[in-house]
């Protein structure tokens, strides 16, 4: 499975903005129209990505550096937006593209942390995040669950 990633930008933007999920599943996830809004106009350092596998546009990532504040003492990285479009669930692309997110994430930053969250009710994420090596904390974002990668 060859899982790709490309910076959101004047090409591809209008297909990833089109791009669901179930309807079960929209509580649990921004439109990807909203995160590439935030990624042009937020202060925060964003870095959105169409998730391909080969031609075809199956997904959306997103992940973020904040720095410290009154809620984390530390700078962060986050994984904020995570996402396969419904047509494209169930087949192996969310464990694919989180596997060579982590992969590229931890070789072009090797001392950093990266950290993600997940509405508490969303077993399906939270289960993919702990078997791609995520653990929770034990706190909580925005009644988000947050997880941490274990390095």
């Amino acid at each position: 499975m060859t899982i790709t990633f490309k910076k959101i930008d004047s090409s591809n933007y209008k297909k990833c903005s089109l791009l669901k999920v179930n309807d079960n599943q929209k509580d649990f996830v921004a439109p990807n129209w909203y995160s590439v809004l935030e990624a042009v106009y937020e202060e925060e350092e964003k870095h959105p990505y169409a998730i391909y596998y080969g031609e075809d546009m199956v997904g959306f990532l997103m992940y973020s550096y904040y720095p410290a504040d009154e809620e984390y003492d530390k700078d962060s990285w986050w994984m904020e937006r995570f996402m396969i479009a419904k047509d494209f669930q169930g087949k192996g692309y969310g464990k694919a593209s989180l596997s060579k997110f982590i992969e590229n994430f931890q070789k072009d930053y090797p001392e950093e942390e990266l950290r993600t969250s997940a509405v508490k009710d969303n077993h399906v994420a939270i289960t993919l995040y702990e078997h791609s090596g995520f653990q929770r904390t034990g706190e909580f974002v925005e009644k988000e669950a947050v997880l941490l990668l274990d390095s």
